[in-house]
């Protein structure tokens, strides 16, 4: 039976990443983003709601994210989501938790108007509309101009050679 395990999540930092490094030395960021969601009751009344979303990003991708992104800032991500399981230490109850784990991210425009705003952009010096950082540059830049092909030769009319 076929599966798929993906969120594509837009949202702002609902506070600083924290970096962290795992004992074989894998970097480890997490951070939360806060999701809004506008809409109209049925009285026509305009509500919102705020979903919380724990992500987790690790390597360079971590690395980047904690290096250039500040509570309040947007970003987009994709990932999957995982369930983490746990006994509570006190209190001997299962816990459980479901949180993202980052596969791609881009950093976006500022919605306050500072350094970085724009469609795309990300902060001062940041490499801009980083999707995978774990792979090459050459990867996201645009692809080479081809050659304007030539044009077919001109089609002679042969109409008037024809016997019939």
């Amino acid at each position: 039976m076929p599966s798929l395990n993906k969120v594509m999540l837009m949202g702002n930092l609902t506070r600083d990443p924290e970096l962290r490094v795992t004992p074989k030395g894998t970097p480890v960021c997490q951070f939360s983003l806060a999701i809004n969601r506008q809409f109209k009751m049925e009285s026509g009344e305009s509500r919102e709601e705020v979903i919380y979303v724990d992500i987790e990003a690790w390597g360079k991708q971590g690395e980047t994210i904690a290096k250039y992104l500040t509570k309040g800032r947007p970003l987009y991500v994709e990932g999957r989501l995982r369930l983490d399981q746990w006994e509570d230490k006190n209190t001997k109850e299962k816990r459980s938790r479901m949180k993202v784990v980052l596969e791609g991210f881009q950093f976006l425009g500022d919605s306050r108007g500072g350094a970085g705003a724009g469609a795309g952009g990300g902060p001062a010096g940041a490499p801009a509309a980083d999707i995978d950082q774990t792979a090459s540059p050459e990867r996201y830049a645009p692809p080479p101009r081809a050659a304007a092909e030539p044009k077919p030769p001109a089609v002679e009319k042969l109409d008037e050679d024809v016997p019939f």
